[in-house]
């Protein structure tokens, strides 16, 4: 199973044109960054990085499915439903290459 997940969001991220990107703060005080992708009339997270309230940070993708900590949310995300910041892929970028 392992193989076929990452080879589908490997997939995603490497045929992907169009990405959205989002941040939202947890209870915690930690943030959480998202760069999804539409996929069957879903947006599907492709990479997803946490920046705990202490400072650590826990990125996920398909090189990095899970560790430990956490892992890539396998849960399509809805703007319009979740408590979700739209943020600029820059953003995205900053956080993602700390």
């Amino acid at each position: 199973m392992a193989a076929e997940t990452t080879a589908y969001y490997r997939a995603l991220d490497e045929s992907a044109t169009l990405r959205h990107h989002f941040r939202h703060a947890d209870e915690e005080g930690g943030l959480w960054y998202f760069e999804a992708v539409a996929d069957r009339g879903e947006l599907v997270v492709i990479k997803q990085a946490e920046l705990t309230s202490a400072g650590q940070l826990h990125r996920y993708s398909w090189e990095h499915l899970e560790n430990e900590h956490g892992g890539l949310t396998d849960q399509a995300i809805d703007p319009e439903e979740d408590p979700l910041e739209a943020i600029t892929v820059d953003e995205f970028q900053r956080v993602w290459a700390r």
